[in-house]
Order: structure tokens, then sequence, then C-alpha cells
């Protein structure tokens, strides 16, 4: 049995013990959390989060890409959030490894560098600083409360991380 027909499975029992519920479209707390994609971050127990209180953004290491801007200008603006955390953690994957190196590997394998930018950094509160200073400053997001976090992997510790405006 492969892992997705294992998953399969498990949502079958889920569905089962659930039953049919609706929850309103638009979050409960008025919250967005962009955060990174890493397994190892459970944000609905670290935050005593239920179903239908926040909208989560999640991608490699939480950055503000041009995708993840645009999930919270549509979570702001047609689904009524005001508020953004941006939560990075410990012991990041993106850390371990050179962007240029990686960049120019991918270069000599395909021919060209993904037009994106993939992330790698060495400081995780500079980093959340940078990724909260880029919300703060998109012309296409509310003028609203935005602030940042690191979530120890290790703990479940939230330390936050001070932004000057």
């Amino acid at each position: 049995m492969s892992a997705i027909d294992d998953l399969l499975a498990r949502n079958r029992e889920y569905v089962a013990r659930h039953g049919h519920r609706e929850l309103p479209t638009e979050p409960q707390l008025h919250l967005a959390v962009l955060t990174c994609m890493d397994s190892r971050l459970d944000l609905f127990g670290a935050l005593g989060l239920d179903l239908g209180q926040v909208h989560l953004i999640r991608n490699a290491g939480g950055i503000a890409t041009d995708d993840a801007v645009r999930s919270l200008l549509l979570s702001q603006r047609l689904l009524g959030t005001r508020s953004v955390m941006v939560i990075h953690h410990t012991r990041c994957g993106l850390e371990a490894f050179e962007e240029e190196s990686l960049q120019l590997d991918l270069e000599r394998e395909y021919g060209v560098r993904p037009p994106f930018r993939l992330g790698a950094y060495r400081d995780v509160d500079a980093d959340v600083r940078d990724t909260v200073r880029k919300l703060r400053s998109s012309i296409f997001l509310l003028d609203t409360e935005i602030r940042g976090f690191v979530f120890s992997v290790d703990d479940g510790d939230l330390r936050e991380v001070s932004v000057k405006k």
C-alpha cells in the first residue's frame, strides 16, 4: 500500500468519526498565518487552534513569495482577515544549503535557473524580519497587524521577533 492509499484509508475513518458539519468560509479569528511547509510544525496543536479559525499559508521557508502575497490579499480582501502572523522555525532545511550553489547546479542540469528565489538563509530571526518587512511594504496588503515569530521544532515554543516599523 502506498502512502497515498494509506492516507485515503485514514480519511474514510476521519469522515466516519466526524460526519458532516458546515463551517463558515471566513476564518473566525480573522487571522492568516504564513509559515513553512515543514511537517514538524503542528500549529493547530501548538496554538490551540480548531478548524475554521485561521488561514494557513505554507511554503518552503514561509517566505513572502508572490503566491503567498496573493493568498494573503485574497484572505484579507475576500474573507475578512485583519492580522498576519509570520512563523518561521528552528532547524529549517533552508538553512542547510547555499542558494548560489544550488542555482548553479540546477542551471547545469536543466540549462536554466529557476525564475524564483529558493530562499536560503543563515539567520532565522533576520529572515523573519525580512519577511515581515516585505509584507508590510506590499501595496496589495491592508495596513494591518503583521508580526513575526520563530517556532522551536524541539519543544514547540513560539518566540516573537522584534521588527522595527
